[in-house]
C-alpha cells in the first residue's frame, strides 16, 4: 500500500470509527484495527490522533477549494467550504465537541487565510497597487477572523442556516471592501 493510499485507510478509518463513538473514546488501537494496520504503521504517518485530524482536514479542505481562490470565485471557495463540512458533519461536530479546539481553528484560519491573500495579491495585481507584503497579510487576516468567526458560529449552532445564504450575506456586505483596504494601505 503507497504512503497515501495509508493515510486515506487510516483517515477513512477515523471518519467511521466516529460514527460509532466520539472522538475522546477512539484510541489509537480502535483506527489501527478498523484500517487493517498495526500501530506502528499510524505512527509512521501521523503522532496523534490530533495530528490526524489536522491531516483529514487540510486535505479535504485543499480538495474543496481547488479553484476557487480568485477574486471572482471566492464566493464559490467559501460556500464549498461550508457544503464540505455540511456533508462531512459528523466528523466536524465530533472535532468540535471532542477535539482541542485549536485543531479545527487552524484549520479554519489556514484555509480561509490562504483564500483571502490569494484574492488579496490577485486584485494589488489586477489594480496594479503596491502593497507590502505584511499589508496584504494583515488585510487577509482581518478578513479570515471574519469568515471564519461566521463558521465557527455556523458550528455551534448545530449548521441550521442554509450555507448559499451565509455567503450570499458575506458578499452583500463585504463587496469591495478588500479592495479598498487593499487601496488604503497602497504606497503613494
Amino acid at each position: 500500500m503507497s504512503k497515501s493510499t495509508t493515510k486515506k485507510a487510516i483517515a477513512f478509518a477515523l471518519k467511521d470509527l466516529l460514527s460509532e463513538k466520539p472522538l475522546d473514546k477512539i484510541t489509537i488501537n480502535d483506527i489501527a484495527e478498523k484500517a487493517e494496520i498495526n500501530r506502528q504503521t499510524f505512527y509512521y504517518h501521523f503522532q496523534d490522533i490530533v495530528d490526524l485530524v489536522e491531516w483529514i482536514c487540510i486535505t479535504d479542505g485543499d480538495a474543496v477549494l481547488k479553484d476557487n481562490r480568485t477574486y471572482e470565485t471566492w464566493q464559490k471557495g467559501y460556500l464549498s467550504i461550508f457544503q464540505a463540512m455540511q456533508q462531512d458533519k459528523a466528523f466536524i461536530m465530533n472535532i468540535y465537541r471532542h477535539a482541542p479546539r485549536e485543531s479545527l481553528y487552524n484549520y479554519l484560519y489556514r484555509l480561509t487565510y490562504k483564500l483571502m491573500l490569494d484574492v488579496a495579491n490577485e486584485l494589488c495585481e489586477t489594480e496594479s497597487l503596491n502593497v507590502r507584503e505584511e499589508d496584504r497579510s494583515f488585510v487577509a487576516n482581518f478578513f479570515k477572523f471574519g469568515f471564519v468567526g461566521l463558521v465557527l458560529e455556523w458550528i455551534e449552532h448545530g449548521m441550521q442556516e442554509e450555507p448559499d445564504q451565509i455567503v450570499s450575506h458575506v458578499e452583500n456586505l463585504i463587496r469591495g471592501t478588500m479592495e479598498l483596504a487593499l487601496k488604503n494601505a497602497a504606497w503613494k
